[in-house]
């Protein structure tokens, strides 16, 4: 290039620099098509590979978050349903608890009230049992006293059981048919 200019200088030539010189319009195309050709073998199937591969992994990245978000989405109607299960089977249960404890209550009042009632039983039968013990005794020292007071009154002896009891016997029922009678009166 050197020597077109020191060709043209000396040929006394005065070159337009608008106007370009053929040799560096053709120098210029084999240097273009060179650079063309070694660009469109060497770099650009490189960045054509790379665009490619770059595409794919974003693809299959972005279809990869959907999957898993289809999926974290499946897995979070499946745990709503279980916690929904859950609340239900824990109500279910608590209502069960609740029932039982009524019923084990209402049990447990009826044993009471039996136990109540076992207990009025038992003491009005020891109270009959103590009363008729009572009475046996006071029949027996009404009878001692009765004959006693009897044979001073009558001035003979009444020691005879025999005796004696028809006595208290008939004294007694005495006694009760004036009660009878006093109690009628009354009401």
């Amino acid at each position: 290039m050197k020597s077109l200019v020191i060709l043209a200088a000396a040929e006394g030539e005065e070159h337009n620099p608008l106007v370009p010189l053929w040799e560096e319009v053709a120098i210029a195309l084999v240097v273009f098509g060179i650079l063309f050709f070694a660009i469109k073998k060497f770099v650009a199937p490189n960045f054509e590979k790379t665009f490619a591969e770059r595409s794919a992994a974003i693809e299959g990245g972005i279809a990869a978050a959907e999957s898993k978000q289809a999926e974290a989405d499946a897995k979070l109607a499946e745990l709503e349903q279980q916690l929904s299960e859950a609340r239900h089977e824990a109500a279910r249960i608590r209502e069960e608890a609740r029932e039982q404890g009524a019923q084990i209550v209402a049990e447990m009042r009826e044993q009471a009230q039996a136990e109540a009632a076992r207990i009025v039983e038992h003491g009005k039968a020891q109270i009959e049992a103590e009363r008729q013990q009572a009475v046996t005794s006071l029949r027996a020292e009404v009878g001692t006293l009765a004959t006693g007071l009897a044979g001073r009154i009558v001035g003979e002896s009444l020691e005879d059981e025999a005796r004696q009891s028809r006595v208290v016997e008939r004294f007694l029922a005495d006694l009760e048919t004036a009660n009878a009678s006093d109690a009628g009166k009354d009401a």
